[in-house]
C-alpha cells in the first residue's frame, strides 16, 4: 500500500464525497493507504500542499481568487469539485414551520466572522431580500466554539454545516429552520486541490479513479450505510443524526455525479464574491481549475 497524505480545512459530513474515500474503501482498493487531518486554525490547507506534506486537500475556489490577487504564481490548482453547493443551515432554538429568511432581521444570529462561510450567507441574505446589515451577529470563533455558544444559551439562530445542527436536534437544543444552499443556489463551494505535477503522476489516476466510484457511491447507497461506515470519523454524532444529515445533503443534490468543476458553477462563485466586494477581477477558468486526471 502507498500512503496517501490528504488534508481537510474543515471537517465536517458535508464534505462525505472525500471522507468516504476512505470510509468506503474506494482508496484502499486501488492500493493507496489514506492518511488524514485538518489545517490548524487560521492555516491553510494549501500550505501543506507547498510543503509536500499532503498530496490533496479539501479547499474552495475563493483561495485561488486570494492568491492571484496577492500576485502569486498558482502551483497548486483545483481539480476537482467536493460539494457545488453550500451546506449550511440555520438552526432555531424552537420549531418553525413558517420560518422566512425576514424573521433574521433583528434577530441574534451565531455566525461564522468570516472567509467564504460569512460571504455565501451574506449572497443567501441578498438573494431572500433582506438586509444582512439588520442581523444582530454573534462572532464566537470556528465551529466548535458556535456550536458551544448556541448550547449555552447565545443566539436565536446558529448558522453550521452538518452533521452538528442534526446532532441539536436529535438533543432537543435547536430546530432546523433551513438551509442556506437553497437560496443561493449551484455554485463552486468546496473543491479538490492538489500540485500541478502530482497530477500527473499514477497516484492522482488511482486516487480520481477512487474518487469518481466514491461519487456514485455517496449518492446511490442508503444514507445510513455511508453513516455507519463514516461513524468512527464523528465520535461525538449519533449514528441516527449522522444519517439524517447525509439523507438531507443527498437529497439538496450537492453531491452532484460529475466531479468536473464546471464553468457555470465557476463563474457563479465569481458573482458571489464579486457581490461581496472581494474580487478584483474575473479570472479565467485555467487560471486557478483544471480537469481531473482521467
Amino acid at each position: 500500500m502507498t500512503e496517501i497524505n490528504i488534508q481537510f480545512t474543515l471537517f465536517s459530513a458535508f464534505y462525505s464525497p472525500l471522507i468516504s474515500t476512505m470510509s468506503g474503501g474506494f482508496l484502499q482498493e486501488e492500493g493507496l493507504e489514506p492518511k488524514w487531518s485538518v489545517s490548524a486554525p487560521g492555516a491553510s490547507a494549501i500550505d501543506a500542499l507547498k510543503d509536500g506534506s499532503a498530496h490533496v486537500v479539501q479547499s474552495a475556489l475563493s483561495q485561488g481568487f486570494n492568491a492571484l490577487a496577492r500576485g502569486e504564481t498558482m502551483e497548486t490548482t483545483h481539480f476537482a469539485q467536493i460539494n457545488e453547493m453550500d451546506g449550511f443551515f440555520l438552526t432555531a432554538r424552537e420549531p418553525d414551520s413558517n420560518f422566512n429568511w425576514k424573521k433574521l432581521e433583528g434577530a441574534e444570529v451565531v455566525l461564522f466572522g468570516g472567509g467564504q462561510p460569512l460571504m455565501m450567507f451574506k449572497y443567501a441574505c441578498y438573494k431572500a431580500g433582506i438586509d444582512f446589515d439588520k442581523i444582530k451577529a454573534i462572532n464566537v470563533g470556528g465551529a466548535a466554539a458556535m456550536d458551544k455558544a448556541f448550547r449555552d444559551g447565545q443566539g436565536q439562530y446558529v448558522q453550521q454545516q452538518g452533521p452538528f445542527p442534526q446532532q441539536l436536534e436529535a438533543e432537543g437544543i435547536g430546530h432546523i429552520v433551513a438551509q442556506v444552499g437553497k437560496q443561493i443556489g449551484t455554485c463552486g463551494f468546496s473543491s479538490l486541490a492538489a500540485r500541478k505535477d502530482w497530477l500527473e503522476t499514477d497516484m492522482a489516476v488511482a486516487f480520481m479513479r477512487a474518487y469518481r466510484k466514491t461519487r456514485a457511491y455517496i449518492n446511490d447507497a442508503p444514507a445510513i450505510e455511508i453513516a455507519k461506515a463514516e461513524k468512527p470519523y464523528f465520535p461525538d454524532i449519533e449514528e441516527a443524526a449522522l444519517a439524517q444529515c447525509i439523507r438531507t445533503y443527498q437529497k439538496l443534490g450537492c453531491w452532484s455525479r460529475h466531479p468536473e468543476i464546471t464553468q457555470p458553477a465557476y463563474e457563479a462563485t465569481m458573482d458571489i464574491f464579486a457581490y461581496n466586494g472581494l474580487l478584483e477581477e474575473r479570472y479565467p477558468y485555467g487560471r486557478i481549475c483544471s480537469l481531473p486526471p482521467a
